[in-house]
């Protein structure tokens, strides 16, 4: 460590010689499973009317699509880290793509909500195994060290966010089926892809416990921004699962809309959070985003039935969105005093609580009240979320400080010894 930071990295702490774009064939087959498996997000909302229709299910049914998905999501983070760290990355990342591929098959060919409901579950388990692993593996197997390696999955996830409601759009056109053979085919070709050109990952240096995830919640920093995002993460899927029934569009429309929203959200993760995060730290980048998100939520919960303003609105979201999927990932890395995969198995835990419940919460608020009273709640959330955050300005105001020394330093250590920081990588 000669002082040559300032030359090393670039303002945002990211490094500054090569691009994260070149890597090998590897880091390119998980980068192409990332990006489909985000695509799932997304996917199935400009189907959801349809699926109500035709399948002659109520709102708040057809909603459990998501909180199905995203519950079994959730559980299924607490053992992640037990399953991968006694058959590694690469079986762990293999076992995800064989549950998607199946149950996304099994989810088209049935005839009722309730299958598909159950089927989307299973899909659910498979995504845990999935997101859970495919960071640590990419950043094992990528050149240019930990931030090259962050860069290129946040555009992964960028990218399938972007193009998962314009793909459903496009294939749910021809049948509401399509979107899920359209996944069965996409995550076919990166389990083939993934099986074939990643070489079989290093045996993680210990196991990880069943308890540790929820054992870990007790530091305070975790469950800190562990609540924050799952108070935030209500107001996400109450805009990205509900909205599609007010806005009463067909299915192409519905998918344009919802991908000019993932255009959003991949351009503020990616390029714009990184430089307000350096700029005015990850508190204070929150406050404003929070305030200004459930200032739009506002804007959704009393023109609900102005399609204009809605639809506008439910696009602009995908700014705020895309802010706090970056910010909220770093800093939970930031203030946790626990392994990485540890703190993401907890945080993801739940954070995926409140994403899981709110769709169906809101199904049912709208159908005992009025439309409204779903964003009113979403709204209220993320006012929640800000004193919440609050409560953890000066933990986050410290690791924004250390993080970037650490940031720094790593770039230095993994030019001058790449190998070791594949072996670190791949144990985080």
């Amino acid at each position: 460590m000669s002082g040559t930071a300032s030359t090393s990295t670039d303002i945002h702490g990211h490094a500054a010689g090569g691009s994260p774009f070149r890597q090998p064939k590897a880091v390119w087959a998980v980068a192409f499973a990332c990006v489909v498996s985000f695509m799932g997000i997304g996917l199935v909302d400009p189907i959801l009317p349809a699926l109500s229709s035709q399948l002659h299910a109520s709102a708040s049914n057809v909603e459990l699509l998501f909180t199905s998905y995203l519950v079994v999501t959730a559980v299924a983070m607490l053992v992640t880290g037990w399953v991968s760290s006694r058959i590694g990355g690469k079986r762990t990342l293999l076992a995800g793509l064989v549950l998607i591929v199946l149950f996304s098959a099994l989810a088209g060919s049935s005839d009722t909500i309730s299958q598909i409901i159950g089927f989307r579950a299973g899909w659910g388990l498979g995504n845990a195994l999935f997101i859970a692993t495919s960071l640590a593996v990419i950043v094992g197997a990528a050149s240019g060290g930990f931030n090259g390696a962050i860069i290129l999955y946040e555009t992964a996830l960028g990218v399938g966010i972007a193009l998962g409601p314009l793909v459903g759009g496009l294939l749910g056109g021809i049948s509401w089926r399509g979107p899920f053979y359209g996944v069965t085919v996409l995550m076919a070709i990166s389990l083939t892809a993934t099986l074939v050109f990643l070489d079989q990952t290093p045996q993680s240096p210990r196991k990880i416990g069943l308890t540790e995830p929820l054992r870990a919640l007790r530091h305070r920093g975790l469950a800190t921004v562990s609540l924050v995002a799952l108070f935030y993460n209500w107001a996400f899927f109450t805009v990205l699962a509900y909205s599609p029934f007010p806005m009463n569009l067909g299915i192409h429309e519905l998918g344009f809309v919802f991908t000019g929203w993932g255009v959003f959200v991949a351009i503020f993760a990616v390029l714009v959070a990184p430089r307000l995060q350096a700029r005015f730290g990850t508190a204070r980048t929150q406050y404003v985003n929070f305030f200004l998100m459930a200032l739009d939520l506002l804007v959704i919960a009393l023109w609900t039935d102005h399609k204009a303003v809605l639809i506008v609105a439910v696009i602009v979201s995908g700014a705020f969105i895309g802010l706090s999927n970056t910010l909220m990932t770093q800093a939970v890395m930031q203030v946790s005093p626990v392994d990485r995969s540890v703190a993401s198995a907890a945080y993801g835990f739940v954070r995926f609580i409140g994403g899981g419940l709110a769709p169906y919460a809101a199904g049912k608020l709208a159908a005992h009240y009025n439309v409204h009273v779903p964003f009113y709640l979403g709204a209220g959330m993320l006012i929640v979320a800000i004193g919440v955050l609050a409560t953890g300005h000066q933990l986050l105001a410290a690791a924004d400080g250390g993080a970037r020394t650490v940031d720094i330093d790593a770039d230095e250590e993994a030019a001058e010894e790449t190998g070791e920081m594949v072996s670190v990588g791949m144990a985080e």
